[in-house]
């Protein structure tokens, strides 16, 4: 059986439609500039989530909380991701 590569469970011929679309709407010399603002755009969300973490990792070690317990919930959520994982491995192999 030969299992084809998906990216968040679209195939790549949905993908390439989906940019043929693109193009046709937009045009094609108008997507590298929508890329980019995209692109910014995700870029300054990551950066402001990244900011807000780091304050409330902040002001909890200011006021003496204890902030180990992040690094177990991260811990066990790495390895319920694992688990689920190998469990979805093991599914699609048997399509």
């Amino acid at each position: 059986m030969i299992q084809q590569a998906t990216f968040l469970f679209i195939s790549g011929a949905e993908i390439a439609f989906i940019l043929f679309i693109a193009i046709m709407v937009f045009g094609a010399d108008k997507l590298p500039e929508i890329a980019r603002g995209l692109g910014k755009g995700m870029r300054t969300l990551k950066d402001a989530s990244n900011d807000i973490k780091h304050e409330i990792t902040k002001t909890a070690e200011k006021s003496g909380l204890d902030t180990s317990i992040t690094g177990d919930v991260k811990k066990e959520l790495d390895k319920v991701k694992e688990d689920l994982e190998e469990f979805t491995g093991s599914v699609r192999r048997k399509f």
